[in-house]
């Protein structure tokens, strides 16, 4: 395979991807994204748009998906590192309704990809984090989704370690569960 190693995770859909790093007494070079390296390993995904945001320590962003144009999500952390959350919201899904966290941080320089009909968050755990999304599909800001990041019955495993100190946008503050906003 070319530069990357990819990790299928647990769930299906969502893999862990590893490129090759290459140092020398200059620093190091890295390609973050080749095509051709995706293709070969399977994803065949195509990006339309690229975000990045800036967080301090403490801030949780999250749960977020879109209704009716999902994005897939290629995330890294480029300064930092932050606990990166995926939910399966595909119903046909043996996995509906589980979650599964990586770290992602400037040291390791993994990215996680999730693809369409999950549902996204992330915690800083460093003082600031830059955060970069490669997106499969445009942000429709009335298109919006959102379910509460510490809904029990989903049960993510956050790693925080000041409850005080944690920063959520009154957005995020306002989301349901997964069984209100899903209607069982």
């Amino acid at each position: 395979m070319g530069q990357i190693k990819v990790t299928r995770c647990d769930i299906e859909g969502l893999c862990v991807i590893e490129p090759t790093v290459h140092y020398d007494e200059r620093g190091y070079f890295v390609e973050t994204y080749n095509q051709n390296d995706m293709k070969e390993a399977g994803l065949d995904m195509v990006f339309v748009q690229d975000n990045q945001s800036m967080s301090s320590k403490g801030v949780l962003r999250g749960l977020h998906y879109q209704k009716q144009f999902p994005q897939g999500k290629l995330v890294r952390a480029l300064k930092g590192r932050v606990f990166d959350v995926a939910v399966d919201l595909r119903k046909d899904s043996k996995t509906y309704g589980k979650w599964f966290g990586v770290e992602l941080s400037e040291d390791n320089m993994k990215q996680f990809y999730i693809p369409e009909g999950f549902a996204h968050g992330f915690y800083v755990m460093s003082e600031t984090a830059i955060f970069a999304y490669k997106c499969t599909d445009f942000y429709h800001p009335g298109d919006e989704g959102g379910m509460k990041w510490d809904d029990p019955e989903i049960g993510i495993e956050w790693p925080i370690d000041d409850p005080d100190g944690l920063i959520i946008s009154d957005k995020d503050q306002k989301w349901l569960g997964f069984r209100d906003t899903f209607k069982f």
